[in-house]
């Protein structure tokens, strides 16, 4: 479609059609009404526009959530005079079928007099009552002595079949008598139809009214005959049959086509009600069914799926075997179905959902719409990727509506698309039809629609793709595509890809797209040889592209082209990590390339696309990836900001090529990245090329190699000619020429627009980090974020301490995992910190000390969080992995208390601290004092349910808390730690009846109190039978334990989002909505909580059984003493409890 056309079908919304209504009854003399042919409009007049079909993640689902046919029946509305139109489908909702009300039992009854071959409604007039519109002789096959003549008549409703010309002589004295036929050619016709469904209504004749017709045109059954095929429906009896014309003349053949054809389409238009209220009810459920329904967008149509009878030749007895199949095509939200009609006999309200056995296709598969001229067949094709094209070979009266709403569905689900990616060979009459699309208000330009619409042509779950929309990064707003939602699917499957970059195409609303960390191998190579309709042949203003073998790339080249190629607003592209390079059939990975830079450096080189950042970091580029960059690179006319490589596994040659390249774009380049490659860097060298970058404001020379000398990395001219903004030179060799080049740099006001200097694991000392904090400091505190992570600041500690004291350092500073040798050099640093006035955002985390923190260090760190005045974020937490541990120990609870006196601390990380319940009590007081904390981020301190509970309903009285994690990692710590102990009682059990060991029972009940303290005792000091006469549990018992602890943690993090989304409105001036009903709930402590609540009200074998054996009644648990220590008793009990687990064991 043209430009114009689509713009014209894009801006022009007219108001949507009016649902059906019946045409009232014409007064008495009232003049005739003339039918004019109109095509229809867009949806029901009275329909308010329809919403958003879909939204991210929601996957492929009804609009409408109800699913009970109830909200598909009519209901009463008054009755509008519509007395021109073309009903050729059902427009709108099923709602519209409301206008029929008492009329509609009328226009379905069936006739009791046979007057014509299908049981006809009353609505249709007598056969003898028509007009004729042609007539003639129709001499049936068969032996010439028992060759007989019928007759065949046309008027204005019916198509009737007559035994001989006598007959319909009677009936039309217009028809002439039989003296009269020497003057007739009547030898020319032969008929044959589907005798299972034909009914005579007498035993002269029998008629076809043209209400019933669904389609007529030419049929090729291979015989020597100009055919023409009659397909109609009588949708009230569920009657469907063909009637076929063999005709001998081809004119006379094209008079008979154009006279049923038209006469069939005038009762068409002048019907109505196409459909009867139980063949929509049938078709709606069938959509249903696929979960494709929404009354807004659902449109059905009679159409014939016609038989391949192409180089057959069957004798007129055969005809029925091979007749074409009469169907239901609706489109729906994002598909289009073949619905079968429902089976003869049965009303639509007992059809099984189970007979709906229909075939439907994607709407965005559509590969080809051919509509023919002469008569009333059309083709749809439609393609899936990497499968050959589906053909679909259809006849309609309506096929012109069938085309414009399906191109209408089609631009719908891709309103961005300038052109649609598929055939469009229609009559140019249709081309000036076109129907609108419905304007939605949609963020991101529909892209949800048409993610969702390719995830259902496709078959993808939508579920699956998690993406996230940057609208604060620099080239915003910015796609960043994330990885799977299925941890046991990490990587997205071909299909998924393909959804989620044709969604993609054209879409103007991002600058920035990011396949950062999502595998696109499953692409690479990847070739479609069964169609090219996706293949970016042109650019989005329609120019043409001039590039070699565009049909022999694999998809990923195309794909990327097409993201390049069809948007104006993208800029820049990170496919940062996301091929791994293979070896393969077509060669090894130095010699084959990688694909994205065969598909966007081409493009540059051309000025076919606006692209000019491309990040390809992470990705193994070869000689052929580097020529295509060089090509590119030496014109100045790309204007390229950025192309970054890093960790690419460039050696000595591909990078100083590269360099040589990116030298030519001085005018442009604003950021350059070789960072983690085998090429050494040589500095006299390195200069040359970095001499000619004049705007150059990001630099990641990060994990580099240099050759050896004196020289700096980065000489003090070329940092004084940059503004930069990002200077990354963590893991690099940095001798003592470049630590005094930088320090000149940073005294410079040159350097005053750099924000982030990054130097992790550069070997630096305390005196050299005292030497660059001089040198950045200024009057004011710098807005600078300054990265010292991992290096030795522990030599020269005290000038590192004294710099911080005295307020030098800048507003941002992380020095992660510092290793401390002495513990008093980490506390005076605490205290440094303490004192400092300069810096608002502080990362001290992971930090590893010889030993937990001693009294002194954590009064230093209660210090640290009860008296400084100008740090709002505070990272102090631990790490845990499976081969280093780092953190303070349990006495950090009691420096935690000092954020009770805190008034600027909005941000707190303390994770991985082992904090138990001591800590989460020491939390909750914190958060019933501090008013000023927004975030605390607390998660895998070994938080038990009782302790997630004690920390939620401090947040009662705290209306300033934004954010605190569900615990989700300390819910399953909790829960495998309570199994894996049961297992290991069910295993000893397998060995041995003897009693569990003192050790066991101890080690079980820290278990079970780690994960529910208070909650699970096991002494039973309300009596009870002997241990010898207790009942054996049931599996189930044990897994509802399990399974409550899970049920009771996702109640508390219910009641959490309550308080969060309550102090969120708040912070936003709304009512404070969201406050859970937990105020008379009672938190789970030792003294309170039973099992009762855990495991539910149902006191049923056996879970009162297994209460009775835990030493519970069902209502309460027998609280621990003051100590805190279980009676002997309760020790029996446990050890009870013990032996019913290896009985169980043993039964199992």
């Amino acid at each position: 479609m043209s430009d114009r056309r689509r713009r014209k079908s894009l801006s022009i919304f007219r108001p949507p059609l009016a649902p059906l209504t019946p045409i009232d009854d014409e007064p008495p003399g009232s003049a005739p009404v003339t039918l004019k042919k109109r095509r229809p409009t867009s949806f029901g007049q009275d329909q308010s526009p329809s919403s958003s079909p879909t939204s991210a993640g929601a996957g492929v689902e009804r609009t409408n959530s109800q699913s009970s046919l109830s909200r598909l029946l009519p209901k009463n509305r008054s009755r509008n005079l519509q007395k021109a139109g073309r009903p050729s489908s059902l427009f709108g909702s099923l709602r519209s079928l409301s206008s029929l009300h008492d009329e509609d039992e009328e226009l379905t009854k069936t006739a009791s007099s046979p007057s014509s071959f299908h049981s006809v409604s009353s609505a249709i007039p007598d056969v003898a009552a028509g007009m004729i519109i042609h007539h003639g002789p129709l001499p049936e096959a068969g032996p010439l002595f028992r060759k007989r003549c019928p007759y065949l008549v046309l008027t204005d409703h019916h198509l009737i079949r007559f035994k001989s010309q006598d007959r319909a002589s009677e009936m039309f004295p217009g028809i002439p008598g039989p003296h009269n036929r020497s003057n007739m050619r009547h030898s020319r016709l032969s008929s044959s139809s589907s005798l299972h469904d034909l009914q005579t209504s007498s035993d002269n004749h029998f008629g076809v009214p043209l209400l019933h017709v669904v389609a007529v045109y030419k049929l090729d059954d291979g015989e020597p005959y100009f055919s023409i095929e009659i397909a109609h429906f009588n949708d009230s009896t569920n009657h469907a049959s063909t009637m076929t014309l063999q005709i001998h003349d081809p004119r006379e053949s094209d008079t008979w086509l154009t006279a049923i054809r038209s006469t069939a389409s005038k009762a068409r238009m002048a019907n109505s009600v196409p459909f009867s209220q139980h063949l929509v009810e049938y078709t709606a459920r069938a959509l249903e069914v696929e979960h494709d329904y929404d009354t807004n967008h659902f449109r059905m149509f009679k159409v014939v799926q016609r038989a391949n009878k192409a180089g057959k030749r069957s004798s007129s007895d055969d005809l029925t075997k091979l007749t074409s199949k009469i169907c239901i095509l609706a489109i729906g939200m994002y598909r289009v179905h073949l619905v079968p009609l429902p089976k003869t006999g049965r009303t639509s309200s007992s059809t099984s959902l189970s007979d709906l056995n229909g075939a439907f296709y994607g709407i965005v598969t559509l590969g080809s719409v051919n509509i023919q001229t002469f008569d009333d067949s059309f083709q749809l094709w439609f393609r899936q990727p990497f499968q050959p094209a589906s053909a679909l070979h259809l006849a309609a009266l309506c096929v012109d509506e069938v085309a414009l709403w399906l191109r209408q569905a089609a631009e719908y689900l891709r309103p961005e698309w300038m052109e649609p990616p598929f055939a469009w060979l229609v009559p140019q009459t249709l081309n000036d039809e076109l129907l609108p699309v419905p304007a939605e208000g949609e963020d991101n330009r529909s892209f949800d629609r048409t993610l969702t619409a390719y995830c259902a042509a496709y078959g993808v779950d939508t579920s699956n793709i998690r993406y996230s929309i940057d609208y604060a990064c620099e080239d915003a707003p910015g796609f960043a595509l994330l990885p799977t939602g299925n941890p046991q699917k990490p990587k997205y499957s071909s299909l998924e890809l393909l959804a989620i970059l044709r969604a993609l195409r054209y879409n103007e609303t991002f600058r920035t797209i990011s396949f950062a960390g999502v595998s696109l191998d499953i692409l690479h190579g990847l070739c479609d040889y069964h169609g090219w309709e996706h293949t970016p042949w042109t650019t989005r203003c329609g120019g043409p592209v001039d590039l070699e073998d565009q049909q022999k790339a694999s998809v990923l080249i195309q794909e990327i082209r097409a993201l390049a190629l069809k948007s104006r607003r993208l800029r820049r592209m990170d496919f940062s990590y996301s091929l791994i390079r293979r070896s393969s059939s077509a060669g090894p990975p130095q010699e084959s390339g990688c694909g994205i830079c065969e598909a966007l450096f081409p493009l540059c080189a051309k000025q076919y696309t606006n692209v000019d950042w491309i990040v390809l970091n992470g990705i193994s580029l070869s000689d052929v990836d580097i020529d295509y960059l060089y090509a590119a690179a030496i014109d100045k006319s790309c204007h390229f900001r950025a192309i970054e490589v890093g960790s690419c596994t460039l050696g000595d040659r591909s990078l100083q090529a590269a360099l040589q390249a990116l030298s030519h774009q001085g005018a442009t380049l604003e950021a350059i990245n070789f960072s983690g490659n085998f090429a050494r860097l040589e500095p006299v060298k390195l200069r040359e090329y970095l001499d000619e970058l004049s705007y150059i404001r990001i630099v990641d020379f990060s994990n580099i190699y240099r050759t050896s000398g004196q020289e700096p990395l980065l000489e003090l001219d070329t940092l004084l000619r940059w503004k930069l903004v990002e200077l990354d030179l963590s893991r690099s060799p940095i001798n003592a020429e470049t630590l005094v080049a930088l320090s000149k740099y940073l005294a410079d006001p040159q350097s005053d627009t750099l924000r982030h200097l990054r130097m992790d694991q550069c070997a630096l000392t305390g005196g050299n980090v005292d030497d660059l904090l001089r040198a950045m400091n200024r009057p004011e505190p710098r807005d600078l974020h300054f990265w010292i992570s991992d290096n030795h600041l522990e030599q020269e500690h005290d000038r590192l301490i004294e710099a911080v004291g005295q307020s030098l350092t800048p507003a941002h500073v992380t020095m992660e995992m510092l290793e401390y040798k002495e513990e008093e050099n980490f506390r005076l640093l605490v205290q440094a910190w303490t004192n400092n006035t300069s810096t608002r955002y502080l990362d001290i985390s992971k930090v590893s000390l010889p030993s937990h923190a001693s009294p002194e260090t954590i009064s230093a760190l209660e210090r640290l969080l009860a008296e400084n005045r100008t740090i709002e974020f505070l990272n102090i937490a631990g790490e845990e992995a499976h081969l280093e541990v780092a953190n303070f120990g349990s006495d950090l609870n009691r420096a935690l208390t000092g954020l009770e006196r805190n008034g600027t601390l909005k941000v707190l990380h303390v994770e991985h601290q082992k904090l138990g319940m001591p800590g989460a009590n020491a939390l909750a007081s914190v958060l019933e004092e501090n008013s000023t904390l927004l975030e605390l981020h607390c998660s895998g301190n070994g938080f038990s349910l009782q302790a997630f509970t004690v920390i939620v309903r401090s947040l009662a009285g705290n209306t300033t808390l934004l954010y605190l994690p569900s615990m989700d990692e300390d819910r399953v710590a909790a829960i495998k730690k309570v199994d894996r102990e049961i297992d290991s009682v069910r295993d000893s059990g397998m060995r041995s009846l003897t009693m569990p060991t003192r050790a066991t029972v101890d080690t079980v009940r820290r278990s079970i109190g780690a994960a529910m303290p208070g909650q699970l005792s096991f002494s039973n000091r309300r009596g009870g039978p002997p241990l010898h006469q207790k009942r054996q549990a049931n599996e189930q018992d044990l897994n509802m334990v399990m399974g409550a602890i899970s049920e009771k943690w996702a109640h508390v993090v219910e009641i959490l989002q309550g308080y969060l989304q309550r102090n969120y409105n708040l912070a936003q001036g709304l009512p404070p909505e969201g406050i859970p009903a937990a105020e008379n709930e009672r938190p789970v402590t030792g003294r309170s909580g039973t099992l009762g609540q855990l495991l539910g009200s149902n006191d049923a074998t056996p879970v009162a059984e297994f209460n009775r054996q835990l030493g519970t009644d069902g209502h309460g648990i027998i609280p621990r003493n003051k100590e805190g220590v279980e009676g002997l008793q309760e020790e029996e009990d446990i050890e009870g409890a013990l032996m019913m687990a290896k009985k169980l064991s043993l039964q199992s």
